[in-house]
């Protein structure tokens, strides 16, 4: 009979020996905040060596509840062919904070190999909150629930519970005016390592508009939820500006996720570990903010500014000569909706032949609002010399702080222009001209009398327009046939479609713009599938496209082909700092997978 015993010990021995060789090391892990009046854990961990007396440090503000309770784990792993291995020691104590403000936890210390090591001292913040104090059994370490620093709670064995992983929809304000702006942030609360996170449904900003915050999600902050402490990934933080009054509410969206938990197998060595995944379905909360109407009436030089902004002219020139080109600009400066203010209304003199403004913004996110300038030009070409006046204006915007009506007085400016060389443009004349001169001298008129009604080309002309009528009737009548069938004509436009949005991710491609690349790649393989296969944007998902893909008659390679590439672009799209696809390979392979799809008909059709 096979002995296992031999092999696994000699497995065992080979992960200590490795362990052994890895540099010791000596951390703490706490939370950032927690609330007065409730537990909390600190824990002290060390790694790739073994401790001896191990002294916590004073910790003023706290009472000691617990500890140090001592726990020892060995874990390895097998990824690739690679074998990856490690031990810990981990000293836990217990401790509830009696009072707001900042608590200070010194350094600890521990020997390892007749070597001291210290931890960096850590500062919690400590929250006012219900004023209630949990009991024992209620805190999760004593009711036996996950730790996310603590691999030994994580077993494989158990089941993974809403309160061990959520995503979580946080609004910066419960209401805000029109135009003012609100952060939206979407956080991922998790008790266990996430090896894999796809968004299936992300949520919609109906009645907002959009500035995105660039953030790189990772999970590297600890914060403390009802008393339980989270590993927190931001997965995307944004400026929201509402665009109509009302209750308007941000959708749930659904994830996919792989959460990683343990098999543990004990030895007469400790305790080993083998991580093993869990495939989740997670889905957000919705939020909703109230969005509050600008006061009425509005003044009539209010063009949607809300925030806090500055006014200012400049004029180039400063010299003006006739017929040269200038340009008069207004500089908008200031912190709110500046990339959405639009141009205020401005009267040059008539002597001047005015363009279409053009208008410049120049602004980013500071974290609450956007921040930035806005200018305006307003070309003009002077087409007499003299001294004119540009007159002066105003410039109101809303101030959500005093919920008042702000205007500022823009200055009149006299301007000076000199004779120049040229002529007046013809868009001036045109604009300017009422009267066409009078035509004079022989303007070539016939006296000789025909009647029309006697050459055939005159009934030419009533029986070409006839006939022209009725091949357009028969064309539209054949027109609603095609229409009335709309399974027919979604599936004759989704190629045509397909190609068009592809067209706008090769320009993107060609910019080295990857977020807008994958977006508009994502988005017209969801909207090609959805017409081709006739499937409704409310039921669209991978697993009606599969298996319409096959009940239309789609071969296994090229179904396989299909929903690896929706994988392969949405992976790249939520996590672009582990995509490394070549973007001209993907576009390739998107044209490719459209095409092999139209043969696919082309093909079903010549069958039947």
């Amino acid at each position: 009979m096979f002995n296992i015993k031999p092999i696994f010990l000699t497995l065992a021995l080979a992960v200590l020996a490795m362990a052994a060789k890895a540099a010791p090391t000596f951390t703490v892990q706490a939370p950032r905040q927690v609330v007065a009046g409730n537990k909390f854990n600190v824990t002290f961990v060390l790694r790739n060596g073994e401790g001896s007396n191990f002294t916590p440090p004073e910790v003023a503000g706290a009472t000691k509840i617990y500890g140090p309770g001592k726990s020892t784990s060995y874990s390895s792993s097998w990824v690739n062919g690679k074998t990856s291995s490690s031990s810990s020691e981990q000293y836990t104590m217990l401790y509830k904070a009696n009072q707001t403000g900042r608590l200070h936890i010194g350094a600890a210390s521990i020997v390892v190999n007749g070597h001291t090591m210290h931890t960096n001292p850590v500062t919690i913040e400590v929250v006012a909150g219900g004023s209630q104090q949990r009991d024992e059994d209620d805190y999760p370490q004593r009711r036996g629930g996950v730790q996310y620093n603590d691999p030994s709670t994580q077993s494989a064995e158990r089941a993974v519970t809403g309160n061990d992983i959520f995503v979580r929809i946080e609004m910066s304000k419960p209401r805000v005016f029109e135009q003012q702006a609100v952060v939206c942030t979407i956080k991922l609360y998790t008790k266990y390592q996430v090896s894999q996170f796809m968004p299936t449904q992300q949520p919609s900003f109906d009645g907002f508009l959009i500035e995105e915050i660039p953030m790189q999600p990772s999970l590297n902050n600890v914060e403390t939820v009802n008393g339980q402490q989270y590993m927190v990934a931001i997965l995307k933080k944004c400026l929201l500006y509402p665009q109509q009054s009302g209750k308007l509410t941000i959708t749930s969206g659904n994830y996919d996720v792989n959460v990683v938990q343990y098999e543990q197998y004990r030895t007469v060595f400790g305790t080993l570990q083998q991580p093993v995944e869990k495939s989740l379905k997670v889905q957000s909360n919705t939020a909703t903010v109230n969005i509050l109407p600008l006061p009425e009436p509005r003044p009539a030089s209010f063009t949607g500014a809300v925030g806090k902004f500055s006014v200012r002219t400049a004029l180039k020139p400063e010299q003006l000569k006739t017929y040269a080109a200038a340009t008069y600009s207004y500089i908008i400066s200031g912190t709110g909706n500046i990339k959405y203010v639009k141009a205020p209304e401005l009267q040059l003199p008539k002597e001047m032949d005015v363009y279409d403004p053009k208008t410049t913004a120049d602004a980013k996110t500071t974290g609450t609002d956007m921040t930035g300038t806005m200018t305006i030009d307003y070309p003009f070409i002077p087409q007499f010399a003299g001294r004119f006046e540009i007159p002066a204006g105003e410039f109101t915007y809303f101030d959500p702080e005093t919920e008042r009506y702000e205007t500022l007085q823009i200055p009149g400016r006299s301007i000076n222009v000199a004779k120049g060389e040229g002529a007046p443009s013809n868009h001036y004349r045109i604009q300017n001209m009422d009267i066409r001169p009078i035509a004079r001298g022989d303007l070539g008129l016939s006296k000789e009398r025909n009647y029309m009604v006697d050459r055939w080309t005159y009934w030419l002309w009533y029986a070409v327009p006839l006939l022209a009528l009725c091949g357009v009737l028969l064309y539209y009548r054949k027109q609603l046939r095609e229409r009335a069938d709309v399974t027919r004509m979604r599936t004759k436009r989704a190629s045509k479609v397909a190609q068009r949005r592809l067209k706008q991710a090769r320009r993107f491609m060609e910019q080295g713009n990857r977020d807008g690349f994958y977006a508009e790649t994502l988005s017209s393989l969801w909207g090609y599938l959805s017409d081709k296969l006739s499937i409704p944007v409310s039921e669209l998902s991978k697993d009606n496209i599969q298996a319409e893909l096959e009940t239309y008659g789609v071969d296994a390679p090229l179904r396989e082909r299909t929903m690896a590439l929706l994988d392969k672009c949405e992976f790249a799209q939520y996590a672009p700092e582990l995509a490394e696809q070549d973007l001209r390979q993907v576009w390739d392979e998107a044209a490719g997978v459209i095409d092999s799809l139209e043969s696919v008909k082309r093909a079903k059709t010549a069958a039947s």
